[in-house]
């Protein structure tokens, strides 16, 4: 049975397929384009899963609608009557994506894609859930889900044993921890919805000083991890604004204007914002794990993406291990309506991959053979040389101090870069971190860089023994790999912190000794872990840093042609195109006024 699973319409539109309850392949659809955070409706990734399973539409026996937007309708509308005459605007512009659209998925479905079939809709957190439990590796498990809002639910957990979920609690909007961290996103002057992630790699630069304001206004947390939000301080219930007058108030400035210089302030609120989140997310786990007795807990939903607050929960020892969704977002739903289907509805009998991971590794998209590769670079009369054992000259050129874009075999699922479209420096330079994000990524210099790591040798340089393969936990640098710091270094404040050697690998130590660590296995990965052996080999480090291949603004690249243009138009010095090595001071020039749709100026 093929099963077509679809997220659209909010943000990172997905498709996915499962066959017999296998995943055949996922994909984003700002992958193929180019709009990062695409929400439109994903044709092109539809095409692509397709594609990899070797099938039509005709084919496809069910299609999957990750959420129901019938109830979502509902919400929209009992928020309008709670607040009115509030927020009129935002209410009629809600109401014109939902009624010419979003109501008619259906019809819009079968109209787009000419299907015939059953087209089944799986609330959000439930489709978030069945994506947490389903490709675990285990039997039993507890399962948390933690967003901003699917169509009523923010927070859900509960149990899942074989092919069954049973959801225990939930918390309903407008209470939704994902919210309160997407409002602190807003007013410290970055993007909702794609800027968290910054706020938590500038968090270890402030210190926690509105912890106890935060706790005592905005958020009232009860000792099981339940909580309510003060919502006198937020808008986004009534306007197009996450916070108002009052949260300014509360706080002493207003918001900080988008790219403007980054405050002390900007910092400590980032620092707080992250303290909370995780006092928060460790009193649900303990609750969780006292009512559930489950040994395990599998977690979905976009603050599944915290690694900081994922690391802590680990490092608790709250439950023997933790499983996350590496798409643990909102494209992350398409899989799992598919999985619900299958297993939930189906009631079909779920066979768990023991205790290592998919042998996909959540390499779940499309692939470039090398003969694709050398009809591109030959048509567009690109210089390269081909080396059969690629992986041991990517090695030397790192050792070397040279930054690689790396090109190699199905594209990753999800936000994350996992050695499939990468980009690849040594992490023993000290000036690597900033080199690479102002030279290259064109971003902000505090953002950190993770580390992908031999997976066999994680535990000789972090404080972490066992695998993450996602790079969703963080922890701590092994002590005899930090480097002692002078009195007058630990006093420095804010982003004069970034610019200090703090260890043996510096590009990938952030300011408070932490990384986001990804641990590379030759089953999942072979060709990306030998390239790391290789750099080993020649340096005895089996660390290196691993970044998404992309600018900021920008997916990461999908297409060898994609690849080719990143390349070209930042410093990376050498791009890997799977067996194809491609020389940056070997190239032509772009031409200055080219845009990423035109063709190379060829000299």
């Amino acid at each position: 049975m093929n099963i077509l699973g679809i997220s659209a319409f909010y943000h990172d539109s997905a498709a996915a397929l499962v066959r017999d309850g296998e995943i055949v392949a996922a994909a984003q659809e700002e992958r193929f384009t180019r709009k990062k955070h695409d929400s439109r409706f994903p044709f092109k990734a539809i095409e692509c899963v397709l594609k990899e399973g070797a099938i039509t539409m005709n084919d496809v026996d069910h299609l999957v609608y990750y959420e129901r937007p019938a109830l979502k309708f509902q919400r929209i509308l009992a928020s309008f009557i709670a607040y009115a005459p509030q927020g009129l605007d935002s209410f009629l512009q809600a109401m014109e994506g939902q009624l010419t659209q979003k109501l008619w998925i259906e019809s819009f479905i079968r109209r787009a894609l000419q299907f015939k079939g059953k087209v089944d809709f799986i609330k959000h957190h439930q489709s978030h859930a069945a994506s947490a439990f389903y490709p675990s590796p285990f039997k039993r498990a507890a399962f948390l889900t933690v967003d901003g809002v699917g169509e009523w639910e923010t927070t859900t957990y509960g149990n899942g044993h074989d092919h069954r979920l049973e959801f225990r609690k939930k918390i309903n909007f407008p209470h939704s921890l994902g919210l309160l961290y997407a409002a602190f996103t807003y007013y410290t002057g970055f993007k909702v919805n794609s800027g968290e992630y910054k706020v938590m790699g500038l968090a270890p630069y402030g210190q926690p000083k509105y912890v106890q304001t935060i706790l005592e206004e905005l958020v009232d947390v009860k000792t099981d991890g339940s909580f309510r939000l003060n919502m006198k301080y937020f808008n986004y219930g009534v306007g197009q604004t996450m916070t108002n007058e009052e949260f300014e108030k509360l706080f002493g400035r207003p918001r900080r204007k988008p790219e403007s210089l980054l405050t002390q302030d900007d910092m400590d609120f980032a620092r707080s914002i992250q303290e909370v989140t995780e006092i928060i997310m460790l009193k649900i786990a303990r609750q969780i794990r006292k009512e559930t007795g489950e040994k395990y807990l599998c977690l979905a939903g976009g603050v599944a993406l915290n690694c900081v607050a994922n690391g802590k929960i680990l490092k608790e020892n709250i439950f023997d291990d933790l499983w996350i969704q590496p798409a643990a977002g909102d494209a992350g739903g398409a899989l799992g309506a598919a999985f619900y289907l299958w297993f939930q509805l189906k009631q079909n009998k779920r066979e768990p991959v023991t205790t290592k991971e998919p042998e996909h590794g959540f390499y779940l998209g499309q692939r470039y053979s090398n003969q694709d590769i050398k009809e591109f670079l030959d048509s567009r009369r690109i210089s390269y040389e081909e080396i059969l054992n690629i992986e041991e000259k990517a090695g030397e050129l790192l050792a070397h101090g040279k930054i690689l874009g790396w090109f190699s075999g199905r594209m990753e699922f999800g936000p994350r870069a996992l050695g499939a479209r990468s980009i690849i420096g040594d992490a023993r330079l000290p000036e690597m971190q900033k080199s690479m994000n102002l030279r290259i990524k064109y971003r902000e210099s505090f953002r950190p860089f993770a580390p992908a790591v031999l997976e066999e040798k994680v535990a000789n340089w972090f404080e972490m023994d066992r695998p993450s393969p996602y790079m969703l936990l963080v922890a701590p640098l092994k002590e005899e790999k930090k480097r002692l710091m002078s009195r007058e270094e630990e006093q420095l404040f804010g982003l004069d912190k970034l610019n200090v050697v703090r260890s043996q690998v510096p590009a990938v130590t952030h300011v408070d000794y932490s990384a986001r660590i990804q641990t590379v296995s030759q089953e999942t990965n072979a060709k990306f872990y030998h390239l790391i052996k290789s750099f080993e080999k020649r340096t005895g480090c089996p660390v290196v840093i691993n970044t998404s291949f992309n600018v900021r603004g920008e997916p990461i690249v999908c297409t060898p042609e994609d690849a080719y243009r990143c390349f070209m138009r930042t410093e990376i010095d050498y791009l890997v195109l799977e067996n194809f090595l491609i020389d940056k001071t070997k190239q032509p020039k772009l031409a200055q006024n080219e845009s990423w749709k035109e063709e190379f100026q060829l000299d």
